[in-house]
């Protein structure tokens, strides 16, 4: 899942969105001086994606790629997840997305300061370039997975897996709206945040994987 799906699935406070988006951006921060929540956080973050990355739905999704492309398939469902999430919004919640992406945009600036260095950059070009509101269209998804090549070697794989894109959504699109539901239940069932101090104990009881070494 991708940052906003994470966002969607954390608690209503800075140490839970932190600690959600955390996952993405652990290398080189000292997990041990975060605070219980943003850690429990984190541990909600790992768990969303290990059941994501065992679903059936997810699975049969990375197979609809061509071959070639299969490999980096996660980093293109990741985002297409995002849009279908904004796509089939009011399924899920009563406000309209407009109005939840206006007061996250607020809330992640609150957050800011309580960042690590790398997060809060990263976080700052999304409130500054509107990311969340790119993603509402196929084409935000596949111009945010193209600009993915400027930052590394593989212009060309991901120049065509943002291509693949429009011809696979339609076939995406059910696996998604069954997963999703499936996603939620777990995270309700985990309570992973709804006492940090059990955090990990709650993680390890969802996954049956102790990452003490990680936090």
């Amino acid at each position: 899942m991708n940052y906003l799906a994470h966002l969607w699935l954390a608690q209503h406070n800075t140490g839970s969105r932190v600690g959600n988006l955390l996952g993405d951006f652990c290398r080189g921060v000292d997990l041990t001086a975060q605070p219980p929540t943003v850690l429990a956080g984190l541990y909600n973050h790992r768990a969303v994606d290990w059941f994501t990355d065992r679903a059936d739905e997810v699975r049969q999704a990375r197979q609809l790629f061509s071959a070639p492309m299969r490999r980096f398939a996660p980093v293109a469902l990741d985002l297409l997840f995002d849009h279908l999430l904004i796509r089939h919004w009011a399924e899920w919640n009563q406000s309209a997305f407009s109005a939840y992406k206006t007061q996250l945009y607020c809330q992640l600036q609150q957050d800011l300061p309580q960042m690590p260095t790398g997060m809060a950059v990263v976080m700052q070009k999304v409130l500054q370039q509107d990311w969340f509101g790119s993603y509402a269209t196929l084409q935000g998804v596949q111009h945010a997975i193209r600009a993915l090549a400027l930052r590394g070697q593989r212009t060309g794989i991901y120049a065509a897996i943002a291509d693949e894109l429009p011809q696979l959504q339609p076939q995406i699109q059910p696996l998604f709206l069954r997963f999703l539901p499936q996603l939620q239940h777990f995270v309700v069932q985990a309570a992973i945040e709804q006492n940090p101090a059990q955090a990990k104990a709650r993680y390890i009881s969802a996954t049956g994987k102790d990452q003490s070494s990680e936090a």
